[in-house]
């Protein structure tokens, strides 16, 4: 493998400025810089804000780079002035990173750099490092693509996929970062690698579900699925009927055809204006996702949930692109915590505790409990960094915080919601649904983390990259042989 060309540092966490004078002398270097806003400078607030309000992200710096030499540019400046650097597009999962800490750390927000490029013969796209989701299915519509996009059009289409990327197109096609063809990263030099299963591959290894701590992935090369249409959409209950539903979901899931990929959620709305009459003030389950088939087979797969005679079915061949829509994901910036576990199986037992925390006459449920639909194409490993989903089921639980207040009430119940159920969880979690600073190993297992780390040690010697999910300290402390 060819090895970047990194500056000659020592290995150890990078020194930050000892003194009050090369402080100030770092903060004048970057504010030299276009598109750099200091902390007190104009347009600060608005600069350092993600995605999840709930994520009070205060660095020193926030960089807002419109060009791939401007990142350099930065990179090579934080680098003089041995400041950390923080990649970011649109903060969906900032809270870890808050965690690891950007009181010291120049935050590179990315949300510029959105340009999509379709090659429809091959097919794939070249999705640049700011691209939302919507922006490459929409590009890709036309030409009767679409990616293994998330369930919400707003996400960064890089840093979900770095994390793995669960789609509702999951079950038959398997994670988004295993249909990664290339990536291009300025490394911690300032220079620009191209990575493929053929050149630096080892990172290329590393940044298929290994998440951030690499380098800054400026543009990445996705193969698109041949769809135009999809069947799609969502089979909606009042909260009441929790107790035929959610068995008969577990049921209906075990065993079942890779063509379908849903999740089930409980759901509670506040009666707010701005929500349609269906949600507003109301308390729901529902199911919703795609199935991969013909019209037949789809009505033939959904018979059983039909059965239960649904309030609203929504289900129906749609343009590939509405299904960015399915699951009515908010659709503005909003501040919330979640906790989330994964399962092999839902058992009897676990049925009655969710219902119990979420379903009918539950006092204390969190805004959403909702389990993913997993198995399939998404247990079929490959050599990544994450080579499966580890599990059949992905439990979350997700509570909104309107206000700071109650931040702390808020992810107390998310905890409590998993935690009643933590004696069976079992397997690996999955990155992007990790909202704490949590160790890589916990998710990738020590021997993935032990190669992890090795290729960190040789792409990222400074420990520049502020990563939002740690190395643990004991894989951190063995020897280095600078070999991924």
């Amino acid at each position: 493998m060819t090895s970047p060309s990194l500056p000659a540092v020592d290995a150890a966490e990078p020194s930050l400025p000892a003194s009050e004078a090369a402080r100030a002398a770092a903060i004048a270097a970057l504010r030299s810089l276009d598109g750099v806003i200091v902390a007190g400078d104009r347009g600060y607030d608005e600069a350092r804000l993600a995605w999840n309000l709930a994520a009070d992200q205060r660095p020193l710096a926030v960089a807002e780079p419109t060009t791939l030499a401007e990142i350099q540019r930065v990179v090579r400046a934080a680098v003089a002035a041995g400041i950390r650097v923080a990649p970011q597009s649109t903060g969906h999962n900032a809270l870890p990173l808050v965690q690891a800490g950007l009181d010291d750390a120049l935050l590179l927000r990315l949300h510029r750099l959105r340009e999509v490029r379709i090659d429809a013969d091959r097919p794939t796209a070249l999705v640049s490092a700011g691209s939302l989701w919507r922006d490459a299915v929409e590009a890709a519509a036309p030409h009767g693509l679409t990616a293994l996009h998330g369930s919400a059009g707003d996400v960064g289409a890089v840093g979900y996929t770095l994390g793995g990327g669960l789609s509702f197109y999951g079950r038959r096609y398997g994670l988004a970062a295993h249909h990664v063809r290339a990536f291009e990263v300025v490394t911690a030099s300032g220079d620009v690698v191209r990575s493929t299963p053929f050149e630096h591959a080892g990172l290329f290894w590393a940044l298929r579900g290994g998440g951030g701590g690499l380098g800054i992935v400026v543009s990445m090369e996705i193969e698109l699925l041949p769809l135009s249409d999809v069947q799609a959409g969502f089979l909606l209950w009042d909260i009441s009927a929790a107790p035929a539903v959610l068995p008969a979901w577990r049921a209906w899931t075990t065993g079942l055809d890779r063509a379908a990929t849903t999740s089930l959620r409980m759901l509670r709305f506040p009666p707010l204006p701005e929500l349609p009459p269906f949600l507003s003030g109301r308390s729901l389950i529902v199911v919703d996702g795609a199935v991969l088939a013909d019209d037949e087979r789809t009505a033939e797969l959904l018979a059983p949930l039909r059965a239960l005679r649904p309030e609203m079915d929504t289900f129906a061949r749609i343009p590939a692109s509405a299904v960015l829509d399915v699951h009515m994901d908010p659709p503005a910036p909003s501040a919330g915590v979640s906790e989330h576990g994964m399962m092999r199986a839902l058992d009897d037992e676990t049925v009655e505790t969710l219902l119990a925390i979420a379903g009918p006459g539950a006092a204390d449920a969190p805004s959403i409990v909702e389990l993913r639909h997993l198995g399939g194409a998404l247990s079929d490993p490959i050599d990544a960094a994450l080579p499966r989903l580890d599990g059949e089921y992905a439990l979350l639980a997700l509570e909104m915080v309107p206000v700071p207040e109650v931040a702390e009430v808020a992810s107390a119940r998310v905890r409590a919601t998993v935690d009643a159920v933590r004696d069976r969880l079992d397997g690996a979690p999955y990155l992007n649904f990790i909202e704490d600073e949590a160790e890589l190993s916990a998710v990738l297992g020590r021997e993935g983390t032990e190669r992890l780390r090795r290729v960190r040690a040789l792409y990222d010697p400074m420990h520049l990259w502020v990563a939002a999910h740690r190395m643990p300290e004991s894989v951190v402390a063995a020897g280095l042989d600078g070999r991924p």
